[in-house]
């Protein structure tokens, strides 16, 4: 199993012996500076290949338990916060979990996209904004509570 750091890539620079494509980081993909919005995967359960992804904790999400801790999230709270301490500083504007299922549904040929949860916040506060510009904060970071179940590594049998 590989972890959210080494699976996760970026595609917008070129490859050359000492600039990898893969930098192992997970960021916003796109962004609107005058409307002040940004969009990525909040989380990942599976990558294009269908490899189990593990994310920085340690922890694997099951694409089921994913797409339901999302309509949770969008049916209950949909702000966004600022490092998990101050709230109200964006809301979700979009959100699709992209399974299997929907891909198929959609024309989405296989491997193309992961299967994970694609969002998008407005945000409304301008100094959170000025660091989502300068790269400050460069990623989203779901938060969460989950009953952590210890899992053998079919590879290591351990």
């Amino acid at each position: 199993m590989k972890s959210f750091n080494e699976i996760m890539k970026i595609r917008d620079e070129p490859e050359t012996k000492d600039v990898p494509v893969e930098k192992k980081k997970f960021q916003i993909k796109k962004s609107d500076d005058e409307k002040m919005q940004a969009f990525g995967w909040a989380s990942v359960a599976l990558t294009e290949n269908g490899e189990v992804l593990e994310d920085w904790q340690h922890d694997i999400i099951e694409p089921e338990e994913l797409e339901q801790a999302a309509y949770k999230f969008v049916n209950l709270y949909r702000e966004g916060g600022e490092m998990h301490e101050r709230g109200g500083v964006a809301y979700l504007i979009e959100s699709v979990v992209f399974t299997e299922e929907k891909m198929m549904a959609m024309g989405i040929p296989e491997g193309v996209l992961p299967v994970g949860w694609w969002i998008g916040f407005q945000v409304t506060d301008a100094d959170v904004w000025e660091k989502v510009k300068n790269g400050t904060y460069s990623m989203f970071s779901i938060e969460g509570e989950a009953q952590r179940i210890e899992v053998k590594d079919e590879e290591t049998d351990q």
